[in-house]
């Protein structure tokens, strides 16, 4: 089950880094459509992130 989460975060964090990246280089210049759905993007992905930090968090809580 460990692995499983483990390979859930590293596919989740690697996601958010490619959107970030992506979203840096558009925003300068996106149309307001587009900067709807990169600001739903980026919802998500931040959603997965404190999804992970979470599980990890009670992860933790068990070890200890």
């Amino acid at each position: 089950m460990s692995r499983l989460a483990d390979t859930t975060e590293a596919v989740q964090l690697g996601m958010g880094r490619e959107l970030l990246a992506h979203a840096r280089g558009l925003l300068p210049e996106t149309p307001h459509g587009e900067l709807r759905y990169l600001a739903e993007c980026l919802t998500e992905a931040l959603a997965d992130a404190l999804r992970v930090a979470d599980s990890r968090g009670r992860r933790l809580e068990r070890l200890n």
